[in-house]
């Protein structure tokens, strides 16, 4: 079953480009990542799927329900983190948390001492005083108290620090255990390639590819570096498959994709000193993407 539906999402700023023809879905108990650059168009896509900003085009569900006819009542079961976070300064953060609580109608006091001491957020600390990283911890504490079906995560660790990061990714990783079903955008592919089943990539506003992480980068994509004892020609390298291509001095480095006989073979005619053969990161897999679209 899908949580999440999206098909042919467009919003267009007057004549600015926001998304185009945006289209993929959230499987139940999934950790879906959404990657790209800043500016791709990755918050769009999530407000208007919120229905905080209306599509040009195009429709989204969310647990089988279209989001603006049924906005109210779906998002009584979704948390939601925006990439930044405002508040009322003047507050305390168990009285914002509260406040925050009071919409779902039920008593989320003990998830929220729960959530607080995980994150090791002071809750009796006033808004205005506090960092920006424990202004992301609020974020985090409001989207999680109410035990969410959905949580909508948009770059959610900027201001995190990497201790912070960890214990944040245990968290939804044991939300996800619970049942919960996570949308979790970021640039950072580390990230995602740590938490999540599959991914949507987009640039430019429009989707490039939805893929599952493991595709991206099983068998897919080896990473070539080698030393060798003379210099090779650009040339020598001009074959199927062959991509990111670095000659540097006597170290040459490369993606290959695709059968890797034909390659070895070029290999053994040439003088190596060394060889390393590895599984690329997907920010290497991912700008390959960028170039192939290019």
């Amino acid at each position: 079953m899908n949580v999440i539906e999206i098909n042919n999402l467009t919003k267009m700023y007057g004549k600015a480009r926001g998304i185009e023809n945006v289209s993929f879905n959230v499987e139940q108990g999934e950790i879906f990542g959404f990657i790209g650059p800043n500016g791709a168009g990755k918050s769009t896509t999530i407000r208007t799927l919120l229905s905080l900003i209306y599509p040009t085009s195009g429709s989204a569900k969310i647990f089988g329900k279209d989001c603006i006819e049924f906005g109210p009542e779906i998002k009584k079961e979704i948390g939601y983190l925006p990439s930044e976070v405002f508040y009322y300064d003047n507050m305390k953060v168990k009285d914002l948390l509260k406040y925050s609580a009071s919409f779902y109608g039920k008593d989320c006091s003990k998830r929220i001492k729960e959530l607080a001491e995980i994150m090791q957020l002071d809750l009796n600390k006033k808004i205005d005083d506090l960092s920006l990283g424990n202004k992301k911890k609020v974020g985090i504490v409001q989207g999680l108290l109410h035990e969410p079906k959905l949580i909508i995560l948009d770059e959610p660790t900027s201001g995190l620090d990497p201790l912070m990061q960890q214990k944040f990714f245990e968290l939804l990783e044991e939300e996800n255990r619970k049942g919960a079903t996570i949308l979790f955008s970021s640039h950072i592919l580390t990230e995602v390639q740590r938490l999540c089943n599959r991914v949507a990539i987009i640039k430019d506003g429009k989707i490039i590819t939805v893929e599952k992480i493991s595709t991206l980068q099983e068998n897919n994509y080896k990473k070539f570096k080698l030393l060798t004892s003379v210099t090779v020609d650009k040339e020598y390298f001009d074959m199927n498959g062959v991509s990111n291509l670095v000659l540097e001095n006597n170290t040459v480095s490369f993606l290959f994709k695709g059968n890797v006989n034909p390659v070895m073979k070029k290999l053994a005619d040439i003088e190596i000193q060394n060889i390393w053969v590895e599984e690329p990161d997907l920010e290497e897999i991912f700008m390959h993407y960028y170039e192939k679209e290019e």
